[in-house]
């Protein structure tokens, strides 16, 4: 096993109560590409921070090899002081390093250099500061949320090149696929300690789930114990004074454990406010057109979305998806052609550049809009603390100024206002950007699962592959096609071809329906696996079903009582109606699994 570069070992750092990291471990040897994975707020960035440096620990060991070099992506780069990108990036290079490396890397992040610092968008910074870090190629490379910004070329680029580096890398990301790449092990960062699994990010999910089991078998195991010592202590046959002293130890030392036991973080509960189901049609564009001066972003475009689709835009940074989202809303007016809403629309944006939070306001405050201690969901009114809640507030975060939240806390705050209202159109940009796994999974759920419809954009494929069932993509010259299924059957129809506007091919002017819908890929031939949605639809509805199950079990023991109609007979009409429509609901489940099964047995023989 070659001598590690890096070695953390024993960190503890607290910040006053629960201790945020208590005996954590970190090591990588030459050649190690590490997923460092775990909730919002665990501790990742700041274990990165220790590991390259910048944060001192309150104990325990730090090593890093004394002729190593170590270089660290922060999440918010500092480029004061440079006149421009090409400065900023060849600050990071040693007097050894090859100064055309930085160019290559400009190159391909699609920067000249020349531009200033104070003109930047976020996505351009940070291109620039993964240049700067990358170009040295050191020995160890520290990257926090890589991704964050970046389109989805860069972002294959990227994984290419890190797959190839000599470098050892350690990474933090929320991007599942991107982390699936290019890691060959993870580190689990939870209530404080580590874990490490000698496996890609692949396997991740799997082993972490049977630790949590064994977790909660060994803690009920040690419950059971006690109480058997207990018993012992009270009716037991008296023994030598030594031995029961003895036991006695043991007992008050296992209650410890037992009390002192931090149960793995709880999840977060998203559930959208339902507003008045929309016409079928919701929007409808035809041959729509957008330029400015000499460039056209969107040219003769059309589409029509009905009632629970799920539709997803994608392209690079600059390709114009937010220009045809803001049409297709109808927040601005196309240049030709038309756009017509559906009826009764009521429509819930998540902007994303979080442009309404006011850092000054408290989080109960941003969620009530300054209204009372009260919100109103799906109909029934909520205490804002109890909301706040569902989305892994604690209750005395309420009168906090959001400028003290976390970059993952901040987007589970404006997804909670956002899903507060209620909507049955969800136009949501960039969702994803800082949430944890855990609470990536139940956004999926949730936008899957939504009864409207749904529009995002989106650089995670992962997430697109599980939730939408159309793919809008830029095609070169100011045209888009729409796909039908996720982002990995966009790639299929498209014949692999990637999202890059530079590389795109532009077809003719002449063509008779340049926007059309693509067909399916089944045209092409019989699929021989089920897609990422159905696979996904396939492992979520038994969890599904047996939720569902268990509120008809529920219910049909409030009914059983023979009292209950004389004494609330209106609490008894609305159990028989909730009971026929989880019943509906759960045929409908089984059903859509009985279907997936049946195809899935088809493929596989």
């Amino acid at each position: 096993m070659a001598p590690p570069l890096l070695n953390l070992d024993g960190i503890r750092l607290t910040f006053g109560g629960t201790p945020l990291l208590d005996g954590a471990a970190l090591s990588a040897a030459a050649g190690d590409k590490i997923a460092l994975v775990g909730r919002n707020g665990s501790g990742k960035s700041t274990l990165l921070k220790i590991a390259a440096g910048l944060i001192e620990p309150q104990d325990g060991e730090v090593f890093r090899q004394p002729s190593a070099t170590v270089r660290y992506l922060p999440q918010m780069p500092d480029m004061d002081g440079f006149a421009n990108v090409r400065a900023y990036v060849e600050a990071g290079l040693g007097p050894a390093d090859d100064p055309y490396r930085a160019s290559y890397l400009m190159e391909h992040l699609g920067l000249s250099g020349e531009e200033r610092p104070g003109d930047l968008s976020g996505g351009e910074a940070r291109r620039a500061a993964l240049a700067r870090v990358m170009a040295p190629e050191p020995d160890i490379l520290l990257l926090d949320e890589p991704t964050n910004h970046l389109d989805l070329s860069v972002i294959e680029w990227l994984e290419e090149e890190l797959v190839r580096t000599s470098s050892a890398l350690i990474v933090i990301s929320h991007d599942r696929r991107f982390l699936e790449r290019v890691s060959r092990a993870t580190v689990w960062l939870d209530r404080g300690q580590t874990r490490r699994l000698d496996k890609g990010f692949g396997h991740f999910e799997e082993w972490r789930d049977l630790v949590l089991e064994e977790e909660e078998r060994e803690q009920h195991k040690l419950g059971r114990q006690i109480v058997r010592e207990e018993h012992w202590l009270r009716y037991g046959v008296t023994a030598r004074r030594k031995r029961n002293m003895r036991r006695l130890g043991e007992l008050q030392t296992m209650r410890q454990r037992f009390r002192g036991h931090r149960g793995a973080e709880g999840s977060a509960t998203m559930v959208a406010s339902d507003a008045a189901e929309s016409g079928k049609l919701v929007i409808e564009a035809k041959n729509i057109e957008k330029s400015f001066g000499d460039l056209t972003v969107v040219k003769g475009f059309s589409t029509r979305i009905q009632r629970g689709d799920r539709v997803g835009l994608v392209g690079p940074n600059g390709a114009g998806k937010t220009t045809l989202l803001k049409m297709l809303t109808g927040e601005s007016a196309p240049d030709a052609g038309s756009v017509r809403l559906g009826t009764n629309l009521e429509i819930a944006t998540l902007d994303q550049k979080r442009e309404a939070v006011d850092p000054q306001e408290t989080l109960a405050q941003y969620l009530t809009d300054g209204r009372g201690e009260n919100l109103v969901i799906n109909g029934e009114q909520r205490h804002v603390v109890s909301y706040m809640k569902d989305f892994l507030f604690k209750p005395e975060q309420a009168r906090t100024p959001v400028r003290e939240l976390s970059g993952g806390e901040r987007a589970r705050l404006i997804l909670a206002r956002v899903l507060a209202r209620p909507a049955n159109l969800l136009v949501l940009d960039e969702p994803t950007n800082d949430l944890d796994m855990e609470t990536l999974e139940l956004l999926q759920e949730l936008v899957a699962g939504f009864a409207g419809t749904v529009i995002l954009v989106s650089h995670d494929r992962d997430f697109l592959d599980r939730t939408v069932t159309s793919i809008i993509a830029p095609d070169g010259g100011g045209r888009w096609v729409e796909y039908a299924g996720g982002y990995s059957d966009m790639l299929a129809q498209r014949g692999g071809t990637r999202l890059d506007d530079r590389k795109a091919r532009a077809k003719s002017e002449t063509s008779d329906a340049p926007t059309a819908k693509a067909e399916p890929a089944a045209q092409k031939g019989p699929s021989k696996k089920l897609s990422f949605k159905q696979k996904f639809a396939l492992d979520s509805l038994p969890k599904k079903i047996e939720a569902v199950t268990a509120s008809i079990s529920r219910l049909e023991n409030n009914i059983a009582d023979p009292a209950y109609y004389e004494r609330d007979p209106v609490s008894f009409q609305k159990t028989i109606a909730a009971l026929d429509k989880e019943r509906a609901t759960l045929a409908a489940l089984e059903e859509e699994w009985l279907e997936l099964e049946m195809l899935r047995e088809e493929m596989e023989g």
